[in-house]
């Protein structure tokens, strides 16, 4: 199927592609509005080829690199990362649209949590900030409406289906669908060239 735009979205094309030149040299094409809050521009770091979809949203703390993107990666439209201790995305990931990617988390809710149910939003807000990395292998697609929580490793060509949540490590060549998300199959590298 041909795309075709709109007379409209080529001329936002056409501005996004100018203000990529200038702003982000490397990158493909950064659609505006794009929303970046941290400190520091080291802080994020991509690879050639980028590209963003409309209202993407990166949130990352402190002084030392938070955000890593490897070459030729795609991000959907209202794509959402935190990165408050360390994100890492390798090469060619395809993120569609509405895909929250976060290291963090406001407090433990484990068994050991002395968290009341009761407690006042303000309260809830100021609890301390619990962060794991977040490893994304190469040539990982993760589908609409994905969450991807703190602490976990996805691994080369896996495939995250709609609207999962990620709970657990993803292994290699894996399709993972569900809330929590599971495992559904297994490639093999031969069964991936056609061997098998």
């Amino acid at each position: 199927m041909k795309k075709r735009y709109s007379f409209s979205e080529i001329i936002k094309n056409a501005y996004s592609i100018i203000f990529t030149k200038f702003f982000y040299k490397d990158a493909r094409l950064i659609r505006k509005p794009l929303y970046i809050r941290c400190k520091y521009k080291n802080n994020f770091i991509y690879g050639k080829g980028l590209t963003t979809g409309y209202c993407c949203r990166i949130e990352l703390d402190d002084e030392s690199i938070k955000l890593e993107i490897g070459i030729n990666c795609g991000m959907g439209d209202y794509t959402y990362i935190v990165a408050t201790k360390h994100v890492k995305i390798g090469n060619n990931v395809l993120i569609t649209s509405h895909v929250y990617i976060s290291d963090s988390s406001h407090g433990n809710y484990g068994k050991n949590d002395t968290f009341k149910i009761d407690t006042p939003y303000t309260a809830l807000n100021t609890r301390k900030i619990i962060c794991k990395d977040i490893i994304i292998g190469n040539n990982v697609w993760m589908e609409e409406n994905v969450v991807i929580l703190l602490g976990i490793k996805i691994g080369d060509g896996a495939i995250v289906g709609v609207s999962s949540v990620v709970t657990k490590d993803v292994d290699k060549y894996t399709i993972v669908v569900g809330n929590p998300a599971k495992p559904i199959k297994n490639m093999t590298i031969k069964k991936r060239m056609g061997v098998l």
